[in-house]
Parts: C-alpha cells; structure tokens; sequence
C-alpha cells in the first residue's frame, strides 16, 4: 500500500511517498481503507521532535521524556504519522460483532499513529465508531481527537448553563470544539481568543465575543469570566485573576510544573481554583461525538485538502498560521 514516511526529524521535506506492507487485522481487529487525516498538531509535533527540547514542549518533563522515548531519540521509531482517520471498513477479523465490512468510520489511533496510509488496522474497542452520514470523509476526520478533548475538559470543568467561559487559543486542534460544545451542549457565553486571520471563524462557531489577541490583552478589559480554558498553557493565576469570578477557575489543558504547583497551591487556598486537565479518549464519547453531530450540536470545519503525496504542503501550510480550519490530507 501507499503511505507517508520519514526517516529523519526535521521540516516537511522529510516526509515521502512509499510502498509499505497492507496490515493484515488479526481476531478483534478492523482494517479500514483510510479516505481522509488530518494534519494535526501532534503530527507537526512529532515529525520534528529533536527539535523540541523539554523547555519547549507544552507538557511536564516526564511528559515530554515518555515521548521522546516512544517515538524514538536519534531517529523516529514510528514512520507513519496520523492519529485521526475517516474511512470505510474492508475486512474484520473473525471475533469482531461491532463493525462491519463497508461501515463509514472515524476514529483516533493515539499515539500509534499510522493513518497516513491507505490502510490502517484498529481493534474493534479502540477509540472508532460510525460516521455521521451527513459528514464528508475530511469533515469526519478532523473531529475525533478534538471534540473528545473538548468533551472530557467541559465535564471536568462542571460548566454550568448561563456560566461566560473564554477559550485561549479557540482557533487550535482543541478549540473549535470547545466553542461550539460550551454552548450547544452546556449553555454557556463563550468568548473565544485568536489571531486576526481567524476571527470570524472562531465567531462562525458560535462564540459570543472575539478578541484578537495581536491586538488586545482580554486581562486589561475589565471583562470577567466563571471560566478561562488556557489550551496553549501560556497563562497564570496571576495574570488572571482580576478575570475571574469571585469562585472562578483557570482550567490548563497544556500545562507545566508551575501550573501544577497553582493547581495544589489553590486546591488548600483561596476561592479562585487552577486546574490541569487529562482526558481519556475513550470509544463511547467518540459515539456521543456523532450523534451531537446529527443534532447539529457540532460540526468540523475544513480549511484546505491535500492528496496524500502533498502531505510536505500540508504541513507546511498546516505550519504557517493562515489556516481557518483543519487541514485535511485525502487518500485515493
């Protein structure tokens, strides 16, 4: 089969087209011909991981050691980038009652990646589940990841209906997913912040408010939220705390030790809560990811599509900043 590899880190041009061996499912496993992935920013991440050093990476140490150690320090150990698909299922193993041959599917392989390929194998428990049938392929695959994410934070954040939520960083992997879900799904006010370019994107998904973050600091404007959801990590307690509520809280989903330390410091003190937020991806949220979609609750939203041997473009255009949307590699 065709796929997409990389022998080295480094920029784009690493990536390259290759005959590769079709998986073969084995008992419990479904193998799905890949139609649509997205480039996503653990994609970008790990095609260029030595250049990631501890202090630049978005996670704690261990965090960032785990991964150099799975993916591989001199060279990558995982050649296959891709950990979000939408496909049709050609073969399941003898054991599998949950799919069948010619199911439209969608899911995320995590941290195995391996959907830059026409073929990917996937147990019939891992995180996969039908398609919505009003989703094109690349609209079904540039959900899974983030409205799971989006999902698990929410739930954790006990956001109640009427709450004023701000998202930092709502134009990202996470956080289109979050805009719409704080509002159609749990009630709130959203003002999400972003870059010029993405503004009314971000305001198309639904968010109450806009701020350009090139151009005005959301701390200065008096305005005050029950929520702030920092998905870059780049925030403080400090720095936010005139943006709170009296019983406010600064939720991380990239964090780092000092955000840690806020997080236990104001777990014993004070009315202002930091938290730091893992989710687990699981398979029945991915279904509750679909049926929100039929509800029209959620959408995706697809910027540009590339065929699979652009995957070097993409990722450059992934890279740059002008994208409103994701970015989606198509696979004949």
């Amino acid at each position: 089969m065709k796929a997409i590899l990389f022998d080295h880190y480094g920029p784009p041009d690493v990536l390259h087209v290759e005959e590769v061996a079709k998986p073969v499912p084995r008992d419990r496993d479904v193998l799905v011909r890949v139609h649509a992935t997205p480039v996503s920013f653990g994609d970008l991440l790990v095609r260029n991981f030595a250049a990631v050093t501890p202090r630049d990476f978005h996670m704690p140490f261990l965090f960032w050691l785990i991964g150099r150690t799975s993916f591989g320090f001199g060279r990558p150990r995982q050649r296959i980038l891709g950990s979000e698909f939408a496909g049709e299922v050609e073969a399941v193993g003898r054991n599998v009652t949950r799919f069948a041959v010619g199911d439209r599917v969608f899911g995320f392989s995590g941290p195995r990646m391996g959907a830059y390929a026409q073929y990917l194998c996937m147990r019939e428990d891992a995180v996969m589940a039908r398609m919505p049938a009003q989703l094109t392929y690349g609209e079904a695959a540039a959900l899974p990841y983030g409205a799971i994410m989006a999902l698990g934070i929410l739930r954790k954040a006990a956001l109640q209906p009427g709450q004023r939520v701000l998202v930092n960083g709502a134009s990202g992997g996470i956080g289109p997913s979050l805009v719409q879900l704080a509002v159609t799904q749990f009630g709130a006010r959203v003002t999400g912040v972003c870059g010029t370019a993405r503004l009314d994107y971000v305001r198309a998904l639904g968010a109450a408010n806009v701020i350009d973050y090139t151009k005005e600091d959301f701390v200065e404007n008096g305005e005050v939220y029950d929520l702030i959801i920092d998905i870059p990590g780049k925030l403080s307690l400090r720095r936010c705390e005139r943006s709170l509520t009296p019983h406010g809280r600064l939720l991380f989903v990239s964090f780092k030790m000092r955000q840690v330390v806020e997080m236990l410091w104001t777990s014993v003190s004070g009315e202002k809560k930091v938290t730091c937020v893992l989710v687990d991806e699981k398979q029945e949220d991915l279904v509750l990811v679909g049926r929100l979609v039929e509800e029209g609750k959620l959408r995706a939203v697809v910027d540009e599509t590339f065929p699979l041997e652009r995957a070097s473009d993409a990722h450059r255009y992934a890279e740059s900043g002008a994208k409103k949307g994701a970015v989606v590699l198509t696979v004949c």
